[in-house]
């Protein structure tokens, strides 16, 4: 009987082991109690050295990185028991050392840096990330952003080009590009958002999936009165948007345009060497329910281009609107002489320089 029951007893116990070790990690060690009992310890370790060992080698000012660490990677009442810590290690080490190392400016840089830790962490678990992971976040929204902006590959003979600048330097902002290719036909779209940088830049993430998805999903006649419908749905009440949209047949050079609120695009004849306006006209999006944006029709031939903008590269407080296409069309003649591929990049920074909008142009000719 005992030889029969002397086997499972090793397995009974690394079961009942098991069970331990997991009760334990799920009790101590669960999310943020070992960032927590790290961050304690180090508190702890740095009292502890600067009055048994040396205030040279564990200044009591170190706690400062405990609170920023919790500040980043603890929930607040994980951080509320750090800084309770933290409080008590600075009192010990204060009354050991006779108040020498813990002088009022380091309690005051210590306490405003709990309250911008508590700020911090209250953000962080509002959004539900911790650490850097809501930065890391940002930046993926971003390069999916510039992503959709590229322009797809063109055949021989063709060749296009989008610049962004967002105001103030952002990596975000209200401007914003997608484009499709299906066969010979190319459909760009360039969207403005209203705002400006940051503030605009939320709604431009959400737009640019939506509004891609659209863009040859739907016929590019109806493209603006799908864009608006959606609109209408789920965003009213946030401000309008202007868009032009452009439909390029590449086998012939044939194309369209329609405006939705946008400025207009501009066409260069290579046979004139001379740039001019499209008629195409249309209200902003998500104003009415139902638009008919007028459309204006032309043809490139070898050496011509299209060029679409944002009114950041046009308007200026104080200006009239023609003036700043006047000044446009002016840049653009020069751009020509550069070269369209290397022109639209400067187009925009030469006309954005001291701009507080963002600025967006995209050129696509034919050679």
């Amino acid at each position: 009987m005992n030889s029969r029951s002397t086997p499972a007893f090793p397995h009974r116990v690394r079961a009942l082991a098991g069970r331990a070790v997991s009760r334990f990690r799920r009790k101590f060690l669960f999310r943020y109690r070992i960032v927590l009992i790290t961050l304690v310890m180090l508190a702890v370790g740095i009292g502890l050295g600067a009055v048994y060992v040396s205030p040279a080698l564990f200044p009591p000012s170190a706690v400062i990185l405990t609170v920023l660490a919790g500040g980043l990677l603890l929930k607040r009442k994980s951080l509320a028991f750090l800084l309770a810590v933290v409080t008590a290690v600075l009192g010990f080490t204060a009354f050991q050392l006779d108040f020498t190392q813990v002088g009022p400016g380091l309690l005051v840089t210590i306490a405003v840096t709990a309250v911008l830790a508590n700020l911090l962490a209250g953000v962080r678990e509002r959004i539900g990330v911790r650490g850097l992971r809501g930065e890391q976040m940002l930046i993926e929204l971003r390069d999916r952003l510039r992503n959709q902006g590229r322009l797809p590959e063109l055949p021989r003979g063709w060749g296009a080009e989008a610049v962004l600048e967002q105001a103030g330097g952002s990596s975000f902002g209200g401007d914003f590009v997608v484009s499709s290719r299906n066969g010979d036909t190319v459909e760009v779209a360039l969207v403005d958002v209203s705002g400006k940088g940051v503030d605009a830049g939320t709604r431009a993430l959400l737009l640019s999936g939506a509004f891609g998805g659209l863009l040859g999903a739907v016929p590019a006649a109806d493209y603006l009165g799908a864009c608006n419908d959606y609109l209408m749905r789920t965003a009213v009440g946030e401000g309008f948007v202007t868009a032009v949209h452009l439909s390029i047949d590449l086998a012939t050079g044939e194309y369209a345009v329609r405006s939705a609120g946008h400025p207009p695009a501009a066409h260069f004849d290579a046979g004139s060497g001379t740039w001019r306006m499209t008629e195409a006209k249309g209200i902003v999006l998500g104003v009415v329910p139902e638009m008919n944006p007028v459309s204006a029709y032309g043809l490139l031939r070898d050496g011509d281009a299209i060029m679409l903008y944002t009114d950041g590269l046009v308007e200026a407080p104080g200006k009239d609107i023609d003036a700043g296409i006047d000044r446009l069309l002016g840049s653009a003649d020069r751009m020509v002489a550069a070269g369209f591929r290397r022109g639209a990049a400067q187009l925009v920074a030469e006309l954005g320089k001291g701009q507080h909008d963002d600025c967006a142009a995209v050129v696509i000719w034919r050679s």
